[in-house]
């Protein structure tokens, strides 16, 4: 009623949005107000709006308006490959984004319409929206155009569809993208170089893994060039020990790549988050170094296993013959026995004294011994461990490595730095002097006595000068007789 009247402006445009009634019917799928409006020839089909800079062909793609759609391309002035304003999205990229596939059947009709356009937001094509947001029958529908490019990245990190569709877990377009001979499986985004595969394995997508590794002509130790990360750096980080396991059936693995930031190895960080299934695995690689220290401290995974207490991957590290239990790190210069002995971890201790070659006595950089770190930081009982180890213990040389005679037995003096001796375990009896005992490793003499009168020394000094501070007051001998 209101459109017969001849003071009515059909295409007026409301003033928030800049949206005319056909924008508003069209979005809403009101086929019947479409159509009464295309009839009157002072209404615009391809008006944008100021908001979005959509069409009204835009706005029900969007929203999968598919008879509204066919209205609209029923026009010849219609343009059905105009993109927004804002983000440079056609309609056919706004329907495969949606995930509308009627929509986007009917608009690849039209051979006007580009399926390989790009919007201006981040590059990316219909096919990557599609493989991005899972909506595998839009990506065959695609697929079936032969100028469609498959493996046409966009322009933001330089990912293709397949890139998308494996860091989103989407393992039916993966499959569906990999039986395209075109497909590239190996393409490296320009952002970070990572790989379709290097996406699965970070975010444990253990079926898109096993498609890409089922492929011969995939590179499995592609690491990107950000911080020189591999899928099995990844994968054994994230804990996936599914991913693991199928990466180290290929040939061609290298499981002993680090990183380029900090020289961590996939059996470091395995070691680092206790992940002892996917430690097994690594360690029955018989090209696994379990000796590769990182670059930042130089410390083993075995050290960083004594010092986190995992006593299960100690365990199975030193049952590899290979692997060195004195491997001292660059930056304290501690044994993984002295990173146990600091922390307290008794289980590592006497998991580690299962090697006939653990050195109990070896120095670190602050000249302290296991039991010195033992027994500074307070573990009194597995201070007594190493004390009743120190006596027997084979070392590697075949001597037997032993207290100096004058520290073989306790002395009460010790208390006078401080150091209490245990008692409440008649089998950890340790000696008050140990905290003080250093072994040198160029001498088997013990920096006791100078301790001993340097801290006597201090005494005296700090009494004499009380003494002159605070004199006491002349008292008579008859007052004191008294």
């Amino acid at each position: 009623m209101l459109l017969e009247r001849e003071d009515i402006n059909p295409d007026q445009a409301d003033t928030k949005y800049g949206r005319t009634l056909l924008s508003w019917a069209a979005e809403r799928g009101n086929s019947e107000v479409v159509k009464m409006l295309l009839q009157r020839e002072d209404v615009s089909p391809n008006r944008l709006d100021t908001e979005c800079g959509q069409t009204p062909l835009s706005w029900a793609a969007t929203h999968g308006c598919g008879e509204v759609v066919k209205m609209l391309l029923e026009r010849e002035d219609v343009n059905p490959d105009q993109a927004d304003t804002k983000s440079g999205r056609t309609p056919l990229t706004w329907a495969a984004k949606s995930g509308h596939s009627s929509v986007v059947k009917i608009l690849l009709e039209r051979g006007e319409v580009n399926p390989n356009h790009s919007d201006t937001k981040s590059g990316q094509t219909p096919l990557a929206y599609a493989a991005e947001c899972g909506h595998s029958e839009i990506v065959k529908i695609l697929l079936e155009r032969e100028d469609l490019n498959p493996n046409q990245a966009d322009t933001e990190c330089g990912q293709t569809p397949l890139t998308w569709a494996a860091k989103s877990g989407h393992s039916r377009i993966v499959k569906i993208l990999l039986e395209r001979a075109k497909v590239n499986p190996n393409h490296a985004d320009t952002k970070y170089g990572r790989t379709p595969l290097w996406w699965a394995a970070e975010r444990g997508h253990e079926g898109v893994a096993k498609m890409l590794l089922e492929r011969e002509d995939v590179n499995p130790n592609p690491a990107d060039t950000e911080c020189g990360q591999t899928p099995l750096w990844w994968a054994a980080r994230g804990r996936h020990s599914g991913i693991v396991k199928m990466l180290l059936e290929r040939e061609d693995i290298n499981p002993n790549h680090a990183d380029t930031k900090f020289g961590q190895t996939p059996l470091w960080w395995a070691t680092k988050r206790n992940h002892q299934e996917v430690v097994k695995m690594l360690l029955r690689r018989e090209d696994v170094n379990p000796n590769q220290a990182d670059t930042e401290y130089g410390r083993t995974p075995l050290s960083l296993a004594a010092k986190r207490g995992h006593s299960g991957v100690v365990k199975l590290l030193l049952e590899r013959e290979d692997t060195n239990p004195n491997q001292e790190d660059t930056q304290f210069g501690r044994t993984p026995l002295a990173w146990a002995a600091m922390a307290g971890k008794g289980g590592v201790v006497k998991a580690l004294f299962a090697r006939q070659d653990v050195r109990l006595t070896t120095v670190d950089n602050n000249n302290q011994t296991p039991l010195s770190l033992a027994l500074t930081h307070g573990h009194t009982e597995v201070a007594g461990i190493l004390r009743d180890n120190l006596n027997s213990h084979t070392t590697d040389h075949g001597s037997r490595e032993s207290l100096p005679p004058s520290l073989d037995h306790g002395d009460e003096s010790a208390c006078a730095v401080g150091v209490q001796s245990t008692s409440h375990n008649s089998n950890t009896n340790i000696p008050d002097l140990n905290p003080l005992f250093r072994a040198d490793p160029k001498s088997t003499q013990s920096t006791f006595p100078s301790a001993l009168c340097l801290y006597f020394f201090i005494a005296g000094f700090i009494c004499l000068l009380a003494f002159l501070v605070y004199p006491p007051p002349f008292t008579s001998a008859t007052h004191i007789l008294s």
